[in-house]
């Protein structure tokens, strides 16, 4: 069972801060940032804990030093928008298709989107095919075994985005700040 939990710097916790709706603090978001919660992400590759609860406290982190600027969603075989900063942890398939048509909306002058995974989605090609359709860029991270992901990487150049590899998600915050430099 996922437990509730709101994080220092996300849109929940700025909109709160700064008394104003989600809505209007969604609006100043910057990043959106589409992060894989299929099963594989319960793995721990040799460490203490899992590569979801590795990229979570990493993202949290990135949070806290960009508050209100990250919109995360989660995306499994199912998509949720995640206003509290944590991905909602669904342990089940990688359906990216999905994820890219629901932050489709939210493909906006300027708006930046990273995905970060783990390995392949369910349908490369009509992932792919939606990655073409974004008129911004869409970064990649890959948390994995220390192999690089050709899909991500080819989801990436698609888009025009970069490619990053983050094998063990400790050095999460700084990739997505090289990202967005």
């Amino acid at each position: 069972m996922n437990e509730i939990k709101i994080v220092t710097g996300s849109l929940l916790s700025q909109a709160a801060n700064n008394q104003r709706s989600l809505a209007e603090t969604f609006i100043s978001a910057d990043v959106i940032v589409l992060v894989d919660t299929s099963g594989s992400m319960g793995s721990n590759d040799n460490t203490e804990r899992t590569r979801y609860e590795r990229a979570c406290d990493e993202l949290a982190k990135v949070q806290a030093s960009m508050p209100g600027k990250i919109a995360v969603i989660s995306f499994s075989d199912e998509v949720m928008f995640c206003p509290g900063g944590v991905p909602w942890n669904y342990s089940c398939g990688t359906d990216l298709t999905r994820a890219l048509k629901f932050a489709k909306v939210a493909d906006v002058e300027d708006m930046r989107f990273i995905v970060i995974s783990d390995g392949k989605p369910e349908n490369e090609t009509t992932a792919l095919q939606v990655a073409k359709g974004y008129k911004n860029k869409i970064d990649t991270v890959y948390i994995g075994p220390g192999e690089k992901n050709n899909f991500l990487e080819r989801l990436s150049i698609i888009s025009g985005g970069t490619s990053a590899n983050d094998f063990a998600a400790q050095k999460l915050e700084q990739t997505v700040y090289g990202l967005l430099a």
